[in-house]
């Protein structure tokens, strides 16, 4: 087994989530689809800090390495309605830490998008905002120069990649991967949003350095499957190695679906929300505009390609994310 007991952790998350079959829309589907595999979905929505989803296992090792530094302010970024941005926020309250965020502009849309679901969450959480910069906005340089600032005022910061996608943040989910290796049904297949990365290379590396035959499709969110495939993969490596299963992780253990991806990061489809309804209306589980429903989308469209045969296993990661669904009310309530 992988041991990740070395690292520097804070509690933040109810682990592990649940492993919930999913009865209803498996029959619906089947009225539909010919090869139809037996769906289960991991809760990873239930986390349980601020609204829960997928940053938060991520966070815990990240605010666990910033409290072991002994910083006194965190600092990431992310889009408009990012639930790292919101969970980073919940975290550094629990940490008794600061937070500042910075908000990526990755598209123009009505006031709900831009100052309700997670943007207030941010807010009532006590996070600053500190800009809403424009799309293409080096975030990363805009991070380190404001950290300097800190550091010049006598402050500790600690800085959070986007989406917590580094290494030390992708061991969060080599132990859901962990937690999967114990589930009490053999999983062939995991499906999910892929976006920034972390949560795919976590899972990749976790489960080839257990030697697990289960496989992970990560349906895009944001950019075409080579580009996605090239970033998952070098993060699995370097992940891989962080935990002591240096050359693990092969190229071809990456599997990335980018048909799904629609307009863009956070533009809706109408696949996305057929899938949100879909899932709402058969299992009572709200999924994301961001990332899961357009995850949810794929893993539908994956079935109708006869991707996996009948007695397979597929998990559907639930990565979180409904504080987004208010950001986006005019997508799904018509007026």
């Amino acid at each position: 087994m992988v041991q990740t007991a070395r690292f520097a952790r804070f509690p933040l998350g109810h682990f592990p989530t649940a492993l919930e079959p999913m009865e209803q829309l498996t029959t619906h589907l089947r009225q539909s689809y010919t090869s139809v595999p037996e769906l289960w979905i991991k809760r990873d929505d239930c986390t349980g800090l601020a609204t829960g989803g997928n940053k938060t296992r991520k966070l815990e090792f990240l605010v666990g390495e910033a409290a072991r530094q002994g910083a006194d302010v965190l600092i990431t970024q992310g889009a408009t309605q990012s639930n790292h941005a919101r969970q980073t926020a919940a975290a550094a309250a629990r940490a008794g830490m600061e937070c500042k965020l910075f908000l990526e502009k990755r598209q123009t849309r009505d006031e709900e998008y831009e100052l309700s679901g997670n943007v207030l969450l941010d807010e009532l959480l006590g996070a600053e905002i500190v800009d809403r910069v424009p799309a293409g906005t080096d975030m990363q340089e805009a991070m380190e120069l404001l950290a300097d600032e800190l550091r010049a005022e006598g402050r500790r910061p600690y800085v959070i990649p986007g989406g917590g996608s580094n290494p030390l943040g992708a061991v969060g989910y080599v132990q859901c991967a962990q937690e999967l290796e114990a589930a009490p049904v053999p999983v062939d297949w995991v499906v999910h949003g892929t976006g920034s990365t972390g949560t795919q290379a976590g899972l990749v590396a976790g489960l080839r350095a257990m030697h697990s035959p289960a496989k992970v499709l990560g349906i895009s969110v944001r950019q075409p499957e080579q580009a996605q495939i090239d970033a998952v993969f070098g993060l699995a490596e370097r992940t891989a190695a962080l935990i002591g299963a240096e050359g693990a992780v092969k190229r071809e253990d990456v599997l990335v679906d980018d048909r799904w991806v629609g307009g863009g990061y956070g533009v809706p489809t109408d696949t996305m929300t057929e899938a949100v309804r879909l899932v709402a209306a058969c299992e009572g589980i709200l999924l994301d505009p961001v990332y899961s429903g357009k995850g949810f989308a794929g893993l539908i469209g994956n079935i109708a390609d006869g991707r996996f045969a009948p007695d397979d296993n597929v998990v559907f990661l639930h990565t979180g994310g409904s504080a987004a669904l208010f950001g986006y009310r005019s997508t799904f309530q018509t007026p």
